[in-house]
């Protein structure tokens, strides 16, 4: 049985997932992740750590953040309550891509989660007060290979869908691209 779909998105190696629903009198279930399926389109991902994110302010910019080539993770994203704006930018300079961004609308019960290959940047806005993500990474976190591009930089010129507020000091710290930045090689 195959239990979810991926549609490729304009970025290389971006995809949308969308889960299978089976519903009845009770309710729903849909599985929200399976390396088997996702190895049947392709996609190897190794579940190494899971994160939940709950911003519970409408308009609310939370990223744009990235590992360097020395620890690259991927990660599925899912929304589980309310809406957000998923960002995803690619930092691979050997792509035709190279520093272009993907937005998904990810809304809760929609079936639907962002599948970001390692070497992108990821970041959201939420579009609803009290949004919720569940993160799944295929790599641990690691604190020194951690960085993050602007949510405002005008090279990226991402269009977020509300005016961008309450980010955190570490992302409102997170520099502007110049003429030195290298992308993320793998």
């Amino acid at each position: 049985m195959i239990d979810m779909q991926l549609r490729a998105l304009p970025l290389k190696g971006l995809f949308s997932v969308q889960h299978r629903r089976h519903a009845d009198q009770r309710g729903q279930f849909s599985r929200l992740f399976c390396e088997g399926s996702l190895a049947a389109f392709g996609q190897t991902f190794h579940i190494r750590q899971i994160n939940h994110s709950r911003t519970t302010e409408q308009g609310t910019v939370r990223g744009m953040h990235y590992q360097k080539a020395q620890a690259p993770e991927a990660k599925l994203i899912t929304c589980l309550r309310g809406a957000v704006w998923d960002v995803a930018v690619d930092l691979n300079p050997d792509s035709a891509t190279f520093l272009q961004w993907h937005a998904e609308r990810l809304e809760a019960g929609d079936g639907r989660s962002l599948l970001i290959p390692a070497g992108f940047a990821h970041g959201f806005q939420a579009l609803t007060d009290d949004a919720e993500l569940l993160y799944l990474h295929s790599a641990d976190y690691s604190a020194e290979h951690e960085a993050g591009l602007s949510a405002n930089d005008p090279r990226l010129d991402i269009a977020w869908l509300l005016p961008v507020k309450n980010l955190s000091a570490r992302d409102a710290g997170h520099p502007m691209l110049d003429s030195t930045f290298a992308g993320v090689r793998l």
